[in-house]
């Protein structure tokens, strides 16, 4: 039976899927209101570069593995790999803060007195549902990412309508008049590395682009639709935020509780029955961003062949044939994650935020080899005939890499100036020393496979 395809549509609600996320976008909003604006210079110096790169990459270069392809086509096997799993990492990090948020807000919304013991054990039960959902395969991981995607959307027009209603009704938490738009220093460089890490995923369809239904066409305006409803959603959204919450009182996890539970006052009587609604919709895309991001992250690290340097990792499901033994192990680390942070402390926004930071960092060091990737591949390979290509030619190319470049380095440059502790800055420092040790230790071990050549 001939393998049905991801579509257009579906292909653009999964990317919409993996890049806006409910859980960190808040963040941003502590800068005040020039976060807007911070926004909008951020969506035209990286993410529009960063979105012709990778519909460049992404057309021309389909196969399954997406940023580990191209990479490796234009770095080696060595540095390809280690790519992929430093991108591999990062989900598995990530997906424990995204659950450690899922359970901070069920226990606001619904059980004010959870113990850290039962936060913990939701946010281990979510993970292990991603788990599943996983293994299950990519048919419903693409339809749970559908469904979600819609979700988001809705949650995030409605957080800006309800900006507007609110705004009318009880006037705005905070000053946005002319002068509040202009960027000042402050909380603007510990944030602005949030921001463009909220901006990444556009790559992710890649990672199964032997899945997509005629790639060369459907990737480049799937990149400029998404993109143009990424961008506006994510102002929108934040336009909403800042109506509600003053910046100084906005937190890293609860921010988007407190925002939302404050916007719902513009339905008077049905304030908390609609909260309790929009809350669990916007508690389910929590599940489905990790569907999406745990699918492209395995899909990588199997292209990278990372699954077979270990008997367990390269397990199939008997039953769905999909890669068990890797979903397994990301649970496997979460669990460990959760259950230690939760030992130390009880403080979900120390959790989320000391998990989620060391993350972006890794998921960061990827598409500082992607951005050159692009360049070499151009230079690689000239007679290529493209199916699509950066306006602009070479030049263009690389205007849009240097950019990407240039704001990538400065997100992980301000991760390390705006720390709050040498033990933070420590702790980015040693992960990243394990993570490349490991990485290195998982490529040597190649010559171990009875398969390789």
């Amino acid at each position: 039976m001939e393998e049905k395809k991801v579509s257009l549509v579906k292909s653009i609600l999964f990317t919409i899927c993996s890049v806006l996320v409910l859980d960190s976008f808040v963040a941003s909003s502590a800068i005040g209101v020039s976060s807007i604006t911070i926004w909008l210079i951020t969506t035209v110096l990286f993410f529009l570069p960063y979105g012709l790169v990778t519909a460049e990459l992404g057309s021309n270069y389909p196969g399954d593995g997406g940023i580990y392809l191209w990479i490796r086509r234009a770095f080696g096997d060595k540095i390809g790999v280690l790519n992929g799993w430093f991108y591999w990492v990062n989900v598995a990090f990530w997906m424990p803060a995204v659950f450690v948020a899922f359970s901070s807000w069920f226990s606001y919304a619904f059980m004010p007195n959870a113990s850290p013991v039962f936060l913990a054990g939701l946010a281990l039960v979510m993970c292990w549902l991603i788990v599943y959902i996983g293994i299950r395969g990519v048919d419903l991981s693409v339809t749970v990412t559908n469904i979600a995607a819609i979700f988001k959307v809705g949650v995030l027009l409605i957080f800006g309508f309800m900006g507007i209603v609110y705004a009318i009704q009880h006037g705005t938490a905070n000053d946005f008049s002319a002068s509040s738009f202009i960027p000042t220093p402050g909380n603007t460089v510990r944030y602005i590395s949030v921001i463009i890490y909220n901006l990444l995923g556009f790559e992710l369809i890649g990672s199964i682009g032997s899945q997509i239904d005629n790639p060369g066409k459907t990737i480049p305006k799937m990149t400029v639709v998404a993109g143009v409803i990424i961008s506006a959603l994510y102002i929108f959204g934040t336009y909403g935020v800042l109506v509600a919450i003053p910046a100084n009182q906005i937190d890293t996890v609860d921010g988007f509780y407190y925002a939302l539970l404050e916007l719902c006052k513009v339905f008077g009587s049905m304030q908390m029955p609609i909260f309790y609604v929009i809350i669990l919709v916007s508690m389910s895309t929590l599940i489905s961003n990790m569907v999406s991001w745990t699918l492209g992250a395995n899909e990588v690290f199997i292209a990278a062949k990372l699954d077979q340097r270990n008997r367990f990792l390269k397990h199939r499901s008997a039953k769905y044939g999909t890669p068990d033994g890797l979903y397994y192990f990301m649970g496997i680390v979460a669990t460990l994650l959760i259950i230690i942070n939760y030992a130390t402390t009880g403080d979900a926004n120390a959790i989320f935020w000391t998990i989620f930071s060391f993350s972006v960092i890794i998921l960061m060091i990827p598409y500082l080899f992607m951005f050159p990737a692009a360049i070499i591949l151009r230079k690689k390979d000239p007679n290529m005939k493209r199916i699509y290509q950066v306006p602009g030619g070479m030049t263009g190319l690389i205007i849009c890499s240097v950019l990407g470049e240039a704001c990538l380095i400065l997100s992980i440059i301000l991760m390390f100036v705006t720390a709050e502790s040498s033990f933070v800055i420590g702790t980015y420092v040693v992960g990243t020393i394990i993570t490349l040790v490991l990485g290195i230790w998982l490529y040597r071990s190649k010559e171990q496979l009875p398969d390789e050549t």
